[in-house]
């Protein structure tokens, strides 16, 4: 009786273990997200687009222009035996031409044909086709583009078009499922999914776009294409893919839709973009530079620069300043703080939260339009060698008068020293370099060597100190440690 009775135990246990996993199985592949529905429901409104140009080129075969790849001096001898091969460019050949073309995404929001994709695939196209999904084919009207966001707005002569209903990026969270629709190499309405990995990417060709970073396959002609969340509304466009190789690895790059229906909404209007504009050089807090300020932790963005006559300048913004607020809303790093500025309205004041030397301040600011040309630093050559000054052994540097043609071609007001020799030491570890030119140390603007001797003096053994230093790229932040 009881060995039977064990047996009935063992084999209730047994057959439980084995529905269970069933079960299980069957209530994890509901968890999964349909795609079908969603796919089904918005193919219609994504179109594929062709651009073509005509460029024209000296040849002496006819061939287009032989361009090499990154890294390959185009004088060098490769690109020589190239030439010489397919045929010499010069002023006796004779000029052709011909059809340079590409293909991308784009999608539909309005019934009456306006189109949005991305500012890259119709850049200098003579020839815009846009095809729906019933194979219609229309030629399009270029309205407005941005290159700054890579925004661009079509229309096409049609009415009663498949539209796609916009959602908010804002509201997506990381690990959630999002959707593509596109035309990768050419294929149309293809469907690829992934989750949001990432929000607020700033990359660094593009300032003003705080990116939806995803792991969804993107490859060449998914550009502009539209971005699902699973309720079946747009909250990116996709814009831009890393790889080594040119196809998908894995990091994908989407505009978030608030950020493009603002550029839209201006293209649709003007036909061109406006930005608000604050006129600063920033750069991220690391841990060292939030040491030096005294913060509790990395946030803000921090001046590099001020430019001159500039909404900043205006208000009293100073190079060491961190921006940790603007127009109520908290920087939580530079890269936050453009796309916040470039989306204020241009003649309103906005309040900007500071840290000066670790207290707190607030300043007024009238944000400006974004001038057409950005402010570029210029490039310096480094002066002759002197002997190295003792002043300076603690940081292994040596530092000197920074010479006329330099200051000339930095356009740098009085003051500063040139870093003329870097050995092994503080200044090494922190990454500076001969022919950086030094131009304050924590608060404290340095006006010479001899000046600098004596501020370095009185800075406190064991903490991070912060020095401005001015590169060919611009103005810089560094920590440097002060030697116990």
């Amino acid at each position: 009786m009881i060995p039977s009775t064990r047996f009935k135990l063992f084999f209730s246990l047994v057959l439980a273990l084995a529905l269970m996993f069933p079960v299980a199985g069957a209530v994890q592949s509901r968890s999964l997200p349909d795609f079908v529905p969603l796919a089904e429901a918005n193919s219609p409104a994504v179109v594929n687009i062709s651009t073509s140009r005509t460029v024209e080129s000296r040849m002496g075969r006819g061939h287009p222009p032989i361009e090499l790849p990154d890294g390959l001096p185009q004088d060098g001898p490769f690109g020589d035996l190239l030439r010489r091969f397919f045929g010499e460019e010069g002023q006796g050949a004779p000029r052709r031409e011909f059809d340079s073309r590409s293909l991308g995404s784009g999608f539909i929001i309005s019934d009456d044909g306006y189109v949005v994709t991305n500012h890259h695939v119709v850049k200098d196209a003579d020839q815009i086709e846009v095809r729906l999904s019933d194979r219609r084919t229309f030629e399009a009207e270029l309205v407005g583009s941005d290159p700054r966001t890579d925004v661009a707005l079509l229309r096409i002569d049609a009415t009663d078009l498949p539209t796609l209903k916009l959602g908010d990026s804002e509201d997506l969270k990381v690990g959630e499922w999002v959707l593509a629709i596109g035309s990768p190499f050419g294929f149309d309405h293809s469907v690829t999914a992934g989750i949001i990995s990432a929000k607020g990417r700033s990359l660094p060709t593009e300032n003003y776009v705080p990116f939806l970073q995803t792991d969804v396959a993107i490859n060449p002609g998914n550009s502009g294409g539209p971005l699902f969340n699973l309720d079946g509304e747009v909250v990116g466009i996709n814009s831009q893919i890393y790889s080594r190789t040119g196809g998908f690895m894995g990091l994908s790059f989407a505009i978030p839709i608030e950020v493009a229906m603002d550029v839209v909404d201006q293209l649709r209007e003007t036909g061109r973009v406006s930005r608000g504009w604050l006129g600063v050089m920033i750069q991220e807090v690391t841990r060292d530079l939030a040491d030096s300020f005294d913060m509790d932790r990395p946030m803000g963005a921090l001046v590099a620069r001020v430019l001159p006559d500039s909404p900043a300048e205006a208000a009293g913004l100073k190079s060491g300043d961190v921006i940790v607020g603007f127009a109520g809303e908290e920087v939580p790093r530079s890269s936050a703080l453009p796309p916040m500025v470039g989306r204020f309205s241009i003649g309103e004041t906005a309040e900007v939260d500071i840290l000066r030397d670790g207290a707190p301040k607030s300043l007024s600011v009238k944000i400006a339009k974004l001038p057409e040309n950005d402010d570029q630093a210029r490039a310096h050559t480094q002066a002759p060698v002197e002997p190295p000054s003792a002043a300076m052994e603690m940081f292994g540097m040596d530092v000197g008068p920074v010479p006329d043609d330099i200051r000339e071609r930095l356009d740098l007001p009085e003051g500063g020293v040139l870093v003329k020799d870097v050995a092994q030491g503080a200044a090494q570890r922190s990454g500076i370099r001969s022919g950086d030119v030094l131009l304050m140390i924590n608060s404290h603007a340095l006006e010479s060597p001899e000046q600098m001797s004596q501020v370095i003096e009185d800075l406190p053994a064991g903490r991070s100190a912060r020095v401005l230093v001015q590169r060919r790229q611009g103005p810089i932040w560094m920590p440097l440690e002060v030697p116990e």
